[in-house]
């Protein structure tokens, strides 16, 4: 075989790969095994949520509260200066109470979640590998502290492909008051072809920018120029079989059209009864943008979308200077529109096959800088509470255990791999199977594999 026949056979090998991706996209795949949830709403609270604030309690912080810390064994970290100076206790300023059949302990912080105490499912020993933001959120996307990797619902979708034609199958909500670090690379698609990227949507009249197609076009010359356009990416297509990411433009540019007719059905939020606005908290300036993203994320998953990311702001729950204050704040945003989401769900029959996932890009310390007069949490890497809920997870169940403080799990430890491999797993898909071949290997979301957190699963 001579050099230009190897070239040519291998760029029909290239077309032909890229054309199967884009008819099973279009078909949707075959799930390796029967699945629990057939969407997932990810939570993703930017900034770490304090552990030992929430649902993690430490009555042994309330003795130590305010006494200076030995950590003298604690200074090989990825935070070479968190240690450097004295450093004191924090108790928690919060009370706990307990909740629901189940006896859960929830932070007075979350009144309204804490109400569905036996739906969810909570993890107090996830660790993770980085703490900076900028990296760690890429680990909680992606599974990876560089950029450049799929994210999980890219993933998700290119392992499950499309339920409904006229929508995107991965939706991102980031909250525009200030989105995640490195933005689109959070909800990208990494080295997966183009089209299994999110597509974002706003808390606004309009959720896709640019969607509407003018009032001034007759609409027979818009289906004109659009069967023009068409036409000529065939044409154009045609001679470039080797290359899927303009297969995947061209496939976007269809999927635009599609939703001017979907997206304003669907995301219509004036014809939800007023019930259902003021349980969301639409009507209250706090809780209006992050309730609203709740409520379209409900909305979209009932349409057929089958990942939902919806974010807080970037660093929100970054508590370093004020512990009391910023997670009042925060919490007061976003606690009544996320009860209202499992409600939702709930009473339309839908949580059951919903996988809800709440949680920051790592915890917090259970102490501050001795000098600082405000009291705040650090960010820290070897602790975080977070919580599933639905999509075949065990409500009112409590998995894994931290030390007194609350500084490190120490009881059934989870990595945000196993995070990963269990969402997946609920959705149909082995993280062990869910391969991309790029840069000389099989590529994973988990990486080398992550392990099921058993306990949690129905």
């Amino acid at each position: 075989m001579n050099r230009r026949n190897f070239l040519s056979q291998g760029a029909f090998g290239l077309s032909s790969a890229a054309l199967s991706q884009l008819l099973a996209a279009e078909a949707g795949q075959k799930p390796h095994h029967a699945p629990k949830a057939d969407a997932c709403i990810f939570l993703a609270m930017l900034g770490g949520v304090s552990q030992v604030d929430t649902f993690d309690p430490k009555p042994k912080l309330v003795e130590l509260n305010g006494k200076i810390m030995d950590w003298s064994k604690e200074k090989k970290t990825d935070q070479p200066n968190l240690f450097a100076k004295p450093r004191k206790f924090v108790a928690s300023p919060f009370k706990f109470a307990r909740y629901g059949k189940c006896g859960r302990e929830i932070s007075e912080l979350l009144p309204h979640t804490a109400q569905f105490a036996d739906d969810l499912a909570v993890v107090r020993s996830v660790q993770s590998d980085n703490g900076n933001h900028p990296a760690a959120v890429f680990q909680m996307n992606t599974g990876f502290i560089i950029p450049g990797n799929p994210s999980v619902g890219a993933w998700v979708t290119y392992g499950l492909g499309t339920k409904n034609r006229n929508l995107p199958s991965f939706v991102a909500m980031p909250d525009f008051r200030s989105i995640p670090f490195s933005g689109a690379q959070q909800w990208g698609s990494g080295y997966l072809p183009a089209e299994y990227q999110g597509t974002v949507m706003r808390a606004a009249s309009e959720p896709v920018r640019d969607l509407a197609s003018p009032t001034s076009v007759a609409p027979h010359l818009l289906e004109a120029e659009r069967e023009a356009l068409r036409g000529l990416n065939r044409e154009y297509l045609g001679t470039r079989p080797d290359n899927p990411d303009l297969q995947a433009r061209i496939d976007s540019y269809e999927l635009a059209y599609r939703m001017q007719m979907e997206v304003p059905r669907v995301l219509s939020i004036d014809t939800e009864p007023e019930s259902i606005k003021e349980m969301y908290g639409l009507n209250d300036p706090v809780t209006a943008s992050f309730g609203r993203r709740c409520l379209m994320a409900r909305k979209l998953v009932e349409a057929g979308v089958r990942f939902v990311e919806v974010f807080t702001p970037s660093q929100s729950w970054d508590a370093h200077g004020d512990i009391r204050k910023n997670h009042e704040k925060n919490a007061r945003e976003t606690d009544k529109p996320i009860a209202a989401l499992i409600k939702d769900l709930k009473q339309r029959g839908m949580l059951s096959r919903t996988l809800v996932v709440y949680m920051g890009e790592f915890g917090r310390t259970p102490d501050t800088p001795a000098e600082q007069e405000t009291p705040g949490r650090d960010h820290n890497t070897r602790a975080q509470s977070m919580w599933f809920a639905g999509g075949g997870t065990q409500g009112g169940s409590i998995i894994g255990q931290t030390d007194d403080v609350g500084h490190k799990a120490v009881e059934n430890i989870y990595h945000m791999h196993d995070v990963h491999a269990t969402i997946l797993h609920q959705m149909g898909l082995n993280d062990l199977r869910l391969t991309y071949y790029f840069g000389g290997r099989n590529r994973r979301l988990t990486d080398l594999g992550g392990k099921l957190i058993k306990e949690i699963l129905a």
